[in-house]
């Protein structure tokens, strides 16, 4: 009828339970507790009048009371549009979930604000793992105060507990190996320079070409997305013909790369321009792409965060580690 308000239901309570099934408050605590004691006839009523009302127990309390651990870890991760954030971020929480841990993704742009990932630190968490290029060190210092462990993916953080990959020796390898293949005309299409992954990867290009007496030919920016990656890539080419060689700060931007050199400029790839890009993600090896790419390994970099968060619960005066992750060369059909 219109007019009356609508009330949604709330949430069953154990005391209620306990008194459908004539029990204490604390036996239907023991009935939800693993191992705790129980007499059977009790917890057949109990687990009973649960059924019956829609009980569940709040796991968070549960957590909260019996060992100080809410089980909840917050996951700051990038753009969900970005593929790399995207799959990594799955395998994290899938990771998490086998160690008994929840995730509360908060998710939004490589450069998101110190003040919106603050927000997070309202809720009970047992730590953060934050996946982000550009956001300050002071982050750490707050979790410091809040007593609140902090892993850092993805850059290196001093004094924090850190799993990043060599970036820089990546872009060498990209470099070395396009030399190899006879490329003397080289550019670069990276991502936006505040981001840590995007300084480092342009650093190692640059180091490396010089250390085969080269300079590049041409930079164009990108915001690690294909449309960028086809539009710079299109401009780039246009601009500098001779270029015989390109390397992508991501997969993504050269995936938008080998479009542009083919659709706009008719360029043979591998036969006349090649192109390698840069994290190895699933479409790198998709039958439209079989792009040529240096691997930012997902697996270990994940294995990595989960043990020095189990190592971090369990020594929380532990000194903070840096672990580096070996890039890899993964040759395709773009060089």
């Amino acid at each position: 009828m219109s007019g009356l308000k609508e009330t949604k239901p709330r949430r069953v309570t154990a005391q209620e339970v306990a008194q459908a099934a004539g029990v204490s408050r604390a036996a239907v605590s023991r009935a939800f507790t693993p191992g705790a004691y129980l007499s059977e006839d009790k917890k057949s009523r109990i687990l009973e009048a649960a059924q019956k009302l829609g009980y569940r127990p709040n796991a968070l309390a549960a957590g909260l009371q019996r060992k100080g651990r809410s089980n909840l870890v917050a996951v700051v991760t990038g753009d969900i549009a970005n593929q790399f954030d995207s799959e990594i971020r799955a395998k994290l929480n899938r990771g998490l979930n086998r160690i008994g841990k929840w995730s509360i993704v908060l998710e939004g742009p490589e450069d998101m604000s110190e003040e919106k990932i603050l927000e997070v630190l309202a809720y009970p968490l047992d730590a953060l793992i934050l996946r982000g290029g550009s956001v300050s060190e002071s982050v750490a210092f707050h979790c410091s105060q809040l007593n609140i462990p902090l892993i850092v993916s993805g850059r290196l953080m001093p004094g924090v507990d850190s799993v990043c990959c060599d970036n820089r020796q990546g872009a060498r390898i990209a470099v070395d190996q396009l030399v190899a293949s006879g490329r003397r005309n080289l550019a670069y299409v990276g991502g936006l320079n505040r981001l840590y992954s995007a300084r480092e990867r342009r650093q190692g290009f640059e180091t490396a070409l010089a250390a085969h007496g080269l300079a590049a030919v041409a930079f164009a920016k990108s915001d690690y997305s294909y449309a960028q990656g086809y539009e710079a890539t299109t401009k780039l080419l246009a601009e500098n013909p001779h270029v015989d060689g390109v390397f992508c700060s991501n997969d993504v931007v050269a995936m938008g790369a080998l479009a542009a050199a083919q659709q706009e400029h008719g360029r043979q790839v591998p036969e006349d321009l090649s192109i390698v890009g840069f994290d190895d993600i699933s479409m790198a090896s998709w039958p439209d792409f079989q792009l040529s790419t240096i691997k930012n390994d997902m697996d270990a970099t994940v294995e990595h965060i989960l043990r020095l968060l189990v190592e971090r619960l369990n020594d929380e005066d532990k000194v903070g580690e840096t672990v580096v992750i070996k890039p890899e060369f993964v040759p395709r059909q773009t060089h």
